[in-house]
């Protein structure tokens, strides 16, 4: 499944992530995932949020500075060597990956965002390889 993704670009001061996480909720937007790439001087948020357009609408009200980006959303089965097997088959399919993270909100499953650096390749080799991703009763993990 393709999401939009919303990266907000702090400072390392502290109390920033905490400013965006107060404008998130008081806009009523909930945050389904994140993680923070930083450096010295500053930091990358990415999260997935309930409503990426309004999360961005709120922040560049706040004077943060924001885009959206598509990433691919693939579940996995929460266990051993799941996540190898994902990255198996879009190695060999020759999709590159410039970052992921995941998260797991249920026991038995696991999810993995992907930014690929072709969404449309990516996805096409995970559709191709579709049978390799069956999880409970056929359900297909994107």
């Amino acid at each position: 499944m393709i999401t939009k993704q919303v990266s907000v670009f702090l400072e390392n001061k502290s109390g920033r992530l905490n400013e965006v996480t107060q404008i998130l909720s008081d806009a009523e937007i909930n945050i389904s995932a994140f993680t923070i790439a930083d450096t010295s001087d500053f930091g990358i948020l990415r999260l997935i949020v309930s409503d990426p357009e309004k999360a961005c609408e709120v922040l560049k009200q706040n004077q943060f500075s924001v885009k959206t980006t598509e990433v691919v959303l693939a579940k996995t089965p929460n266990q051993p060597g799941s996540l190898s097997k994902l990255l198996k088959v879009l190695s060999e399919g020759g999709s590159f990956i410039e970052y992921m993270y995941a998260f797991s909100m249920e026991q038995d499953s696991a999810t993995i965002v992907i930014r690929p650096a072709s969404i449309k390749k990516c996805m096409e080799i995970l559709q191709s390889n579709k049978d390799n991703f069956l999880f409970q009763e056929g359900e297909f993990l994107l």
